[in-house]
């Protein structure tokens, strides 16, 4: 079986070239083409000696993902429905905007993590995605989306905010975004890696040490005894612990706040007093809120917050001197909003209590 080649970062990839008899320049040199100019053929890696071309012909390929469907919303949203094999497909869409251009990648097929207000964690779960996989997301989009007219990369910002917990699938994540990161890979600034996690406390911990990027937690709720109802890993992992790791995060974060994502849900937790037991809850950590008024999905047992109720949930946050923004409702026409990612999912998974199972990094 072929190895494939964008499963390594560069320290790997020098290593295994090294295994193979090939100066670590070499490693470079692939790196840049598979990931800056988008190539999956060795033939036309045309600075490779002939007899290392030859030789990775033999052993080793470059396989991304297989697109199966792409769509465009009327607003410049673009969704990709990528094939990762037995009947599964995951989602990443991109999102322009006027100063950048946002892509929200994928990490599993599917999520066991069931908040209860997503559709992805509606579905299940049946894997983690590989690295290749991962990266393979953005490989696409830039093969798609292309350069600007100044010849910049379309694509200059990655949030790790697609289908799954990225922290559950620690260490292919965390190589994915260290090729993203890499001058040789995608160049991206630590600034512009964002990672989305639910609250996987010892997760959080080793990434502060590993890979520290832009941080933002799906915090959806103020209190313990809505947040175990909403987002059930707060079971494992309550209020207390997770503000604590936030703080210490931000010890080696490249930004020098927390993002709090809060899901506006009508009647749930969208009241002026939730807006004050939250601004009480996160007095000790530097933050700024992201409100995401919710995006309906059938059967959710959910309603969209008012604009009234939005707006004074705000203005509560904003007179606590806390910078708030509110989440544009994007690509709803292709269903690719904030947690309508559904991708096909074979579901592996218990359909209750799946949050119990081991869900530290390996």
């Amino acid at each position: 079986m072929k190895t494939n080649l964008l499963d390594f970062t560069l320290p790997q990839l020098t290593d295994h070239f090294a295994e193979m008899g090939e100066k670590p320049f070499r490693a470079k040199q692939v790196m840049r083409w598979m990931h800056q100019m988008g190539s999956a053929d060795f033939a036309a890696m045309t600075d490779l000696a002939k007899t290392l071309r030859a030789k990775l012909e033999t052993c080793a390929e470059v396989r991304v993902p297989q697109l199966m469907t792409e769509q465009a919303s009327t607003d410049g949203t673009r969704k990709w429905l990528l094939d990762v094999g037995t009947g599964n497909g995951v989602e990443t869409v991109f999102i322009p905007e006027d100063d950048r251009g946002t892509l929200c990648v994928s990490s599993q097929v599917g999520c066991a993590l069931e908040c209860t207000f997503c559709s992805t964690g509606r579905q299940g779960f049946n894997r983690n995605l590989s690295t290749a996989e991962i990266i393979g997301q953005l490989w696409w989009a830039n093969k798609s989306m292309g350069v600007t007219p100044k010849n910049e990369r379309v694509v200059s910002n990655v949030v790790m905010m697609g289908m799954g917990e990225p922290l559950a699938n620690y260490d292919s994540v965390v190589a994915a975004m260290q090729i993203m990161l890499d001058d040789h890979g995608y160049g991206l600034s630590r600034r512009r890696v964002t990672l989305s996690t639910s609250g996987l406390v010892p997760a959080m911990d080793r990434l502060r040490e590993d890979c520290p990027v832009a941080l933002a937690v799906s915090l959806h709720a103020p209190n313990d005894a809505l947040r175990d109802v909403i987002v059930p890993i707060n079971k494992k992992y309550p209020l207390r612990d997770l503000l604590a790791a936030c703080e210490r995060y931000l010890q080696r974060a490249p930004r020098d706040f927390v993002t709090f994502e809060y899901v506006m849900l009508d009647g749930v937790n969208d009241t002026p007093e939730h807006a004050r037991q939250l601004v009480a809850l996160v007095k000790h950590v530097p933050c700024k809120f992201n409100l995401i008024p919710f995006n309906p999905f059938p059967d959710s047992g959910y309603a969209r917050s008012t604009s009234g109720s939005i707006r004074v949930f705000r203005e509560i946050l904003q007179e606590a001197g806390y910078v708030v923004t509110v989440r544009k409702t994007r690509g709803d026409d292709i269903d690719a909003a904030c947690g309508q990612l559904a991708g096909k999912v074979e579901d592996k998974t218990r359909r209750t209590l799946r949050w119990l199972t081991p869900l530290e990094p390996d």
